[in-house]
């Protein structure tokens, strides 16, 4: 059973500094007084679990690094994620119109400075990552390529082309999707972290971080899809039932609910297992069964 408490307590902890850093990367001096630059606060600032700047900062520290080194590469990866949850919500992907609790940002703004929205918060993430002033330069290229990738054609876009397309049809073809449109991201998370700390990396780490990453990404995956059919829209701060009602394909299109837990539960075994060597691992592998057991 894993540490409820200190978990929590270091998932706020975290969350506060990012918080902190991603108000100083959206300020007036890094992105205007403008309507955009209110879209851009309105979408990154004030809600979000921040799992993916957690981990970024946590590899960081498993690795000899100091969060502050973690932090502009945390925020970049979160302005990512908040750009692809932008660009989800509007109509012609999604068509979402609550996101956290409050109106989608294309409700708040209109589609336009929604979709400008998230294109300079994705441009403005590379900035953020490469002026990050606590590592080397080499640690810089070696982030903004992970970023690139991460959530580009053959990650996190690569992934919601075919979550909007016809051509998922198995259960191997949705692993495929779920592993660029989900997991990706999560993966260049864990590896920016480990690069703030480490700027010659070695293979066997890589390897290893990118199989905790990639096996926790599939386990939140399924607990989304089963959180969307379980749950309610006050609890989760979005409208459930939204993959039934766009015709997405999830685990449920090809396993029962009972079949869809047991490869969530292996992936979580098998996260836990790819990081158990690393001395202070634990605050990782404690976060894996917490993903699993989540309820929003």
């Amino acid at each position: 059973m894993y540490n409820k408490d200190l978990l929590k307590k270091t998932l706020a902890d975290n969350a506060a500094l990012t918080e902190t850093a991603l108000e100083s990367w959206l300020s007036e001096a890094y992105s205007g007084d403008t309507v955009l630059a209110e879209s851009m606060r309105y979408a990154v600032l004030g809600g979000g679990k921040r799992i993916r700047a957690f981990l970024a900062i946590e590899f960081c520290r498993l690795f000899g690094g100091k969060p502050e080194a973690a932090l502009p590469y945390a925020s970049a990866i979160e302005m990512v994620h908040a750009y692809s949850l932008v660009h989800d919500d509007m109509p012609c992907m999604d068509n979402d119109d609550m996101r956290r609790g409050k109106p989608s940002c294309h409700c708040a703004f209109g589609e336009a400075n929604a979709l400008l929205c998230g294109d300079t918060l994705l441009t403005q993430a590379f900035e953020v990552a490469l002026l990050n002033p606590h590592v080397s330069d080499r640690s810089r290229v070696l982030a903004a390529r992970t970023l690139a990738g991460g959530a580009g054609a053959l990650g996190m876009t690569g992934g919601q082309y075919y979550d909007l397309s016809d051509e998922c049809g198995t259960y191997d073809e949705l692993v495929r999707l779920q592993s660029m449109k989900t997991g990706a991201l999560i993966r260049t998370a864990c590896l920016l972290g480990y690069y703030a700390a480490c700027d010659t990396p070695k293979a066997e780490d890589e390897a290893r971080i990118a199989r905790y990453a990639e096996e926790i990404g599939f386990a939140f995956q399924i607990v989304d899809d089963l959180l969307d059919v379980r749950s309610d829209t006050a609890t989760l701060g979005k409208p459930v039932g939204s993959d039934a009602k766009n015709g997405k394909k999830t685990i449920l299109t090809f396993r029962t609910i009972e079949e869809a837990e047991k490869p969530a539960a292996e992936c979580t075994a098998d996260a836990i297992d790819a990081v158990s060597a690393y001395e202070g691992c634990e605050i990782l592998t404690d976060l894996a069964e917490y993903l699993l057991t989540r309820t929003k």
